[in-house]
């Protein structure tokens, strides 16, 4: 490679370097403030090093027709896509496939999106984003997987994996993007591109682990944030790129930026024009400008003034260079683009299989009393709703090429599940909101408003639910209610579907929640006035028979928020493995004067992280450890029994938490080291061990060390963070 590259880029022009470290939006389907014309002919005088938003096998061969035929030395282009939560077969949105806790289903998933991506000339994707997030109101959480650092460190291993596989250059595999570097769900107030300020220790023990993860994976490429990291924008923030991500870390790709981010540090106040800010992003470590075309139309004028090295162009041109060639695209620049395969690989029935299983294993059963679940599949029910026949909406945010229509709503594959055992009766019982602007802002106006008075538009779903032994409330926000520049300021159930759920209760009839959302959603009064709530966040291709999967009792729910859902608004940020304060609260439950606390509500969340409830029950036996003292070169093994105490086979996840008592800084009063997903049937009981040892016990201290401390510690095991057991050891 190194031989190959070093004589192709003596052959070519500085310009011809440069044009390779441009990345063109070319398509119908772009996001940010425009795309880029002039592409076919900026492709043919080497002035592109590759596209994205352009999809069908035909464009795409068309453009590499034009890089391989026309242009001076025939250098492929790269193409890429947000291929998010898959590309023809959707599955859960990331959020939700974090819920589930399974890494080798997520994995899974990664692999059939890339290998139908691939089969339609797909070779690079922008995904995963591991940003941690902490405040719901930030719509793009939706597309990262929580709030722990742990959890998500698995999961962008995870996705790097199944993604890229054991080789980039089979065909059918893709090149991961790490985003967005870096620290882009810290952003204030929940409001996207805005300000991200954080002290380096928490970056490195809160925010910074998943993205060293997928690193470490061996992620081919990386992605800029929007936001400042410590005052600079990340594009130009050369700590970022070259001190901690080349040269602490190792990473070996390139580095691209997001949509005009270049461009947007003049914004920023960093650059007067596109020309400086062009070169101080060079100089920083970034290699590919996406859209912006300030490396394209002033690099060449920053090194005439001095302000950018030839070696810098160099150096950026050879990493774009090298991505192409682990790609095989120098061998074949055809390599993606199977018409036959693609026919073969898109949609088939294992891949929507897979996205059906992975679906209802995210689902989270957040109550169920009097078991009103699993419903039985007899007498009337009533299906009401706004999200009950939105069948698009199931997808959820970023579905970039896959066909929405394709998906069945809830109303269809309800009646498809019961057949002639029971009567499914819909209504649609109100708006998403009583805000017409708003519902066709968060829908993309694919939930038609319905003009009639909310009142007529009630009682038409009050007549139906008469007729009903159980009440089904489709309920939540649309698809792009969250999702990028989806900020909402109330996370609340919306006012028409509040009064809707009101007047539903008000019947008298039992009734199920299900409840359609990207974040957290405060249900503090739903919690209080109805028995039985489940959160199926937006699912996939296959969400809605998946929904009746677990409705049904056919699966059984099995998720765990990656994510504390607050009481209120304003608790947010509220978060697990927070640091304790001077005056912590205590056991008490409302307001202590000289405490910390609140004078209007207690601290707690509605629901814990690593919360989900079963249609069985879970028994844990006693916490022990097989010693209570250890030294740094040894490890102590924590075991706990768990027995299915109730009437279903039903999955557990066992969760491990570790606190460090006495520390040289402050530490969280508890974080996840360990989990495990197990499979109980009826009766059955299992050992889960835990084998703690140095690095698990490791932090940054306020020297950004990596250490261990000698000290007492505590840990944790249980069913989410709050229900746990605990025995405390002692690190000598």
């Amino acid at each position: 490679m190194d031989q190959f590259i070093t004589n192709l880029m003596s052959r070519m022009t500085l310009k011809e370097k440069i044009g390779q470290l441009n990345l063109l939006a070319s398509g119908s389907i772009v996001t940010g403030e425009g795309k880029n014309g002039g592409v076919s002919e900026k492709i043919k005088n080497g002035e592109v090093g590759g596209l994205f938003s352009l999809t069908g096998e035909k464009n795409l061969r068309a453009a590499q027709d034009i890089a391989v035929r026309q242009s001076r030395l025939k250098i492929p282009l790269i193409f890429g896509l947000d291929v998010i939560h898959g590309y023809k077969t959707e599955f859960p949105i990331p959020l939700a496939s974090s819920c589930s806790w399974d890494m080798k289903a997520i994995e899974n998933a990664a692999k059939i999106s890339a290998l139908e991506a691939t089969a339609d000339g797909i070779c690079w994707t922008f995904s995963p984003m591991v940003d941690i997030c902490r405040d719901g109101r930030w719509g793009r959480m939706a597309e990262g997987s929580g709030e722990d650092p742990y959890l998500g460190s698995l999961i962008a291993r995870a996705m790097v994996r199944g993604y890229q596989g054991n080789s980039l250059s089979t065909g059918n595999t893709m090149m991961a993007c790490i985003k967005h570097f870096a620290l882009y769900g810290g952003v204030e107030a929940g409001r996207e591109y805005n300000t991200v300020d954080m002290s380096r220790l928490r970056m490195f023990n809160e925010y910074l682990q998943p993205y060293e993860a997928a690193v470490k994976a061996g992620a081919g490429s990386v992605m800029t944030s929007f936001n400042t990291v410590d005052y600079i924008p990340s594009a130009g923030n050369k700590w970022l790129l070259t001190d901690l991500l080349r040269k602490q870390w190792g990473f070996k790709g390139f580095v691209v930026t997001d949509y005009t981010a270049i461009q947007e540090m003049v914004n920023h106040g960093v650059g007067k024009d596109l020309q400086e800010v062009s070169a101080l992003a060079l100089n920083a470590g970034t290699d590919m400008d996406m859209v912006s075309e300030g490396f394209l139309n002033t690099l060449e004028k920053s090194i005439a003034e001095g302000k950018v090295s030839v070696q810098s162009v160099d150096t950026a041109c050879r990493r774009i260079l090298e991505a192409k060639y682990k790609l095989g695209l120098f061998k074949d620049p055809y390599l993606y683009l199977s018409r036959k395969k693609a026919a073969k690989t898109t949609l088939t029935p294992a891949n929507l299989k897979a996205a059906r299983d992975i679906a209802a294993e995210t689902f989270v059963l957040l109550k169920n009393d009097r078991r009103l679940l699993p419903l039985q599949k007899k007498g009337t029910i009533a299906l009401i709703g706004p999200m009950a026949e939105a069948g698009p909406q199931m997808v959820g945010t970023w579905n970039v090429v896959s066909d929405p229509n394709l998906c069945p709503s809830l109303v269809k594959a309800m009646k498809e599940s019961v057949g002639n055992n029971a009567d499914i009766l819909y209504a649609k019982g109100s708006n998403v909101c009583y805000d017409e602007r708003l519902q066709e802002n968060m829908s993309w106006g694919s939930i038609k408003w319905d003009s009639r008075k909310p009142e007529d538009i009630r009682a038409e779903a009050l007549a139906v639910a008469r007729k009903a032994d159980v009440i089904v409330a489709a309920i939540g926000e649309p698809a792009n209610g969250s999702g990028e520049c989806s900020s909402r300021s109330d996370l609340t159930i919306f006012d028409a579907q509040k009064d809707l759920l009101q007047a539903l209760k008000d019947t008298g009839k039992p009734v199920i929640l299900v409840n359609f959302s990207g974040r957290p959603t405060v249900m503090t009064w739903e919690d209080r006035n109805f028995n039985a709530i489940l959160n199926v966040w937006f699912g996939g291709t296959e969400a809605a028979p998946a929904i009746c999967d677990v409705l049904f009792g056919d699966k059984v729910p099995s998720g765990h928020l990656s994510f504390t859902m607050p009481k209120s608004v304003g608790q947010i940020p509220i978060y697990y493995n927070h640091l304790n304060t001077g005056r912590p609260l205590g056991n008490e439950k409302w307001f202590t004067k000289f405490r910390s606390n609140y004078l209007d509500i207690d601290n707690e969340p509605l629901y814990p992280f690593g919360f989900g409830l079963s249609y069985t029950t879970f028994k844990y036996g006693p916490l022990t450890l097989d010693r209570n003292t250890m030294t740094g070169n040894d490890s102590i093994r924590a075991s706990i029994t768990v027995t299915n105490t109730g009437a279903y086979d039903g999955d557990e996840v066992v969760q491990f938490y570790i606190r460090d008592r006495v520390a040289s800084i402050s530490r969280p009063v508890e974080e996840l080291k360990g989990f495990e997903r197990i499979h109980l049937n009826r009766g059955e009981s299992k050992t889960v061990n835990f084998v703690i040892n140095a690095d698990k016990l490791k932090f940054y201290n306020s020297q950004l060390q990596y250490v261990c401390e000698p000290g007492d510690f505590d840990v944790m095991a249980g069913p989410n963070c709050r229900d746990v057991q605990t025995c405390r050891f002692t690190l000598q």
